[in-house]
This record gives structure tokens, C-alpha cells and sequence, in this order.
């Protein structure tokens, strides 16, 4: 993984208001993964949508970290079951035809 796609999390944090536990706890219940070079955790930049999303959940809507995890969860299983739908359309519409 190349360097120059991670943010240290303690930047990450300092620019986002957020306590570094809380994304720790992120780390720890598996909706986030922590890069650690040189004992400094690092983000991928193709996690801070989600990671930002999350940190919305908890800050604007005061979810809980449990109830996070349900909610990403659910919206993960929609996102999961949508695509699962459009593939499911695109082959009856071969036999449409």
C-alpha cells in the first residue's frame, strides 16, 4: 500500500473534531481498518467516505457505537440486495426478448 494514499488518523481527527478512541472503537468492532507504520495509524483515502458517514451517524444524529454498526450494517445489506435485484433484471430481460 502506497503512502501516499493514507491520512495519519490523529490528523484525520484533529481536522474532523473527532476523539481518536471513537475511531479506534471503529477499528475494533471491523468498520474501519487502521494502517500502523511505524507505531502511527494510518486511514486509506478509500475509506473516508465511509469513515466520514460514520463519524455523521455519531456526531449529527448521536448514534450510538452499537447502533452504528446495525445501521452501516442494514445499509450494506440494502446496497447488497439492490445490485443483487438489477442483476436479477438484467437476466429476465433475456428472456424477455
Amino acid at each position: 500500500m502506497s503512502k501516499e494514499y493514507l491520512i495519519a488518523v490523529e490528523e484525520f481527527c484533529s481536522i474532523h473534531g473527532v476523539e481518536i478512541s471513537f475511531v479506534s472503537s471503529l477499528e475494533q468492532s471491523g468498520m474501519l481498518e487502521i494502517t500502523t507504520i511505524k507505531e502511527i495509524g494510518y486511514i486509506d483515502a478509500a475509506q473516508l467516505r465511509q469513515l466520514e458517514r460514520l463519524i455523521r451517524f455519531y456526531n449529527d444524529m448521536d448514534i450510538n457505537l452499537e447502533g452504528i454498526e446495525t445501521v452501516n450494517h442494514l445499509l450494506d445489506k440494502i446496497t447488497q440486495l439492490q445490485v443483487e435485484n438489477t442483476e436479477l433484471k438484467n437476466r429476465l430481460l433475456l428472456y424477455e426478448i
